[in-house]
């Protein structure tokens, strides 16, 4: 039996669909009932659960062999990193009262760093308090989500305009959630007795002009990049409703990666590559 949760978002579906696919019995943790219908018609067992409650986080993993687990984004709080920082405790008391035999978390590549990093900190801690479980863990390195432009698409679609934060030639690794929950599910499948790294990447680096001109293509239209400085990022998103605290960590997420701080590390870790290209995983197969 594995679990999985964050089955309502991206890279948890695609690791349950796949686990599924495989033949192999899921439960998953899901935070409202009616959440779980869809996997309960599919045949997974339901556990209702919020991971920021270790006790009942707990009851889910009892008799799990693995575990795929995640800290949900709560961009909308005032202290972003502390209330991470509370669900990542309840997760590692969950998994040491559970017995659980293997934890594949997403984290995040920079998560290796302490601080500059903006909410990519909150993983740095969560990664270093399962390490000290000495539980088996799988760290999923992953990289900027092709899905993060998934915002904007919309207008690309009907005024052919794709803002980026970052410069129009700046490469960086991304890749699919789907891929990246594809990659959690086979990693559950893999004996592993102590600790394990995988940084996962898509096809191909990615410029913010590549990803104007995927959509382009799949949309037989034109999509022009607009550049925004870097000042815009926090009135931004404080604009789609996130906290200040959380805008301003955003924005150093995006300083990090400007600065190198988010690239892949290379071995040890190991290298695991998706398919999804840009269009796809933005516009649907």
């Amino acid at each position: 039996m594995f679990v999985v949760a964050g089955v309502t978002g991206h890279t948890g579906r695609a690791a349950a669909a796949r686990l599924l696919e495989r033949g192999h019995p899921i439960r998953v943790i899901v935070r409202k009932p009616e959440q779980g219908a869809e996997w309960s018609a599919r045949g997974a067992e339901v556990a209702v659960a919020s991971l920021d409650d270790a006790q009942a986080t707990t009851a889910a993993l009892k008799g799990a062999a693995g575990a795929y687990l995640l800290v949900p984004p709560k961009y909308t709080t005032d202290r972003l990193l502390e209330a991470q920082a509370a669900t990542a405790d309840a997760i590692v008391t969950a998994v040491q009262a559970s017995g659980v035999g293997h934890v594949v978390f997403l984290s995040s590549q920079g998560a290796q760093l302490p601080s500059g990093t903006g909410p990519v900190v909150a993983l740095h801690y969560a990664e270093q308090r399962l390490k000290a479980t000495g539980v088996a863990l799988t760290l999923l390195r992953a990289p900027y989500f092709l899905e993060n432009w998934a915002p904007v698409v919309p207008m690309a679609k009907e005024q052919g305009i794709l803002p980026t934060f970052l410069p129009a030639d700046f490469s960086m690794v991304t890749a699919s959630a789907r891929d990246i929950g594809r990659i959690g599910a086979d990693a559950l499948l893999r004996p592993n007795a102590g600790l394990r790294v995988i940084e996962i990447e898509g096809p191909a680096a990615v410029t913010p002009r590549d990803v104007a001109a995927a959509l382009g293509a799949r949309l037989g239209r034109e999509v022009t990049l607009a550049e925004a400085p870097l000042d815009a990022v926090v009135s931004t998103f404080t604009g789609f409703g996130f906290s200040e605290d959380a805008a301003t960590k955003l924005r150093e997420m995006y300083e990090a990666f400007l600065a190198g701080r988010m690239a892949p590390l290379g071995p040890p870790a190991e290298r695991a590559t998706g398919t999804t290209s840009i269009a796809d995983a933005l516009l649907g197969d």
